[in-house]
């Protein structure tokens, strides 16, 4: 009997753990040490500049309107700094929730950028509500790079992409 209340209690817990939310997400891997942003206020910013953190794929499937793709692996501050000379131009980082986008931003500002900010549950947030999104091509798409279908799950308004082929909805 101990046992089977063992087992019961652990599925429990599991299945209560796999039924996170973005701000579950959030507060579970990230310090909190990049201001976030939400998806309503980006637009109280003063012409900010969008740095999309996401791996190549995942920028051509689709990101913000005149985003500049800086990535997560290839990431190079020196890049960003030729790019963005003014360390007071307001930046706002994103990446699929929020989680890369805050390891950029905290590089973004040892490097002194004093306006960086981190998009609240990223590109995802974005589509969920309704915000438009653009291809490689600018054109714009239903399309967003779930990056696994672990993190997916937190996608709800756009149609899944897991590759850079043509595979949608969770394929």
């Amino acid at each position: 009997m101990k046992r089977h209340l063992h087992l019961l209690l652990f599925l429990v817990l599991g299945v209560v753990s796999c039924a996170q939310s973005i701000p579950d997400v959030l507060e579970k891997y990230n310090d909190h040490t990049v201001e976030y942003i939400t998806v309503a206020s980006l637009d109280t910013l003063n012409a900010p500049l969008l740095l999309d953190t996401r791996e190549r794929e995942e920028f051509e499937v689709s990101h913000l309107d005149h985003a500049l793709w800086v990535g997560y692996s290839d990431f190079d501050v020196e890049t960003v700094q030729k790019m963005v000379p003014d360390k007071e131009t307001p930046l706002v980082v994103y990446c699929s929730l929020g989680v890369r986008s805050e390891e950029i931003g905290e590089q973004l500002e040892k490097a002194g950028y004093t306006n960086v900010k981190n998009l609240y549950g990223g590109i995802f947030e974005w589509k969920n509500q309704g915000h438009p999104v653009y291809d490689q091509n600018q054109q714009q798409t239903e399309k967003v790079h779930a990056f696994s279908k672990y993190w997916g799950r937190f996608l709800t308004n756009a149609d899944k992409v897991y590759t850079s082929k043509t595979k949608t909805n969770g394929q």
